[in-house]
């Protein structure tokens, strides 16, 4: 188990814990509930993780490497072909821009 893996399940289950938490009890938004939903599978996909081979990033060169923050993200989703290794994606990253710098 790396400090990334960790760390990645203790903030999907915290974000879980803290949208519980201000759930409507009376009758919560169907937003809130897919917002739930969401952190909860972040959190089991960390917690799946971490007896993984490829640890939490699903990279066999990085498996105990960090999660791209913009993985999942819908409102800034990553380009096509890219993964949840940070490493990897920030490479891509890199070379994307040294390829458009030739031009």
């Amino acid at each position: 188990m790396g400090y990334a893996d960790l760390r990645e399940l203790r903030t999907a289950l915290s974000t879980a814990q803290d949208i519980a938490f201000g759930l409507d009890p009376s009758a919560p938004s169907t937003q809130q509930a897919e917002e739930l939903v969401d952190a909860l599978r972040r959190a089991l996909s960390s917690a799946t993780s971490l007896v993984s081979e490829h640890g939490a990033t699903g990279c066999a060169q990085h498996p105990r490497g960090a999660v791209d923050p913009l993985y999942g993200d819908p409102e800034d989703p990553l380009p096509p072909g890219y993964g949840k290794c940070l490493l990897c994606n920030d490479r891509r990253r890199r070379a994307g821009t040294q390829h458009r710098g030739r031009r």
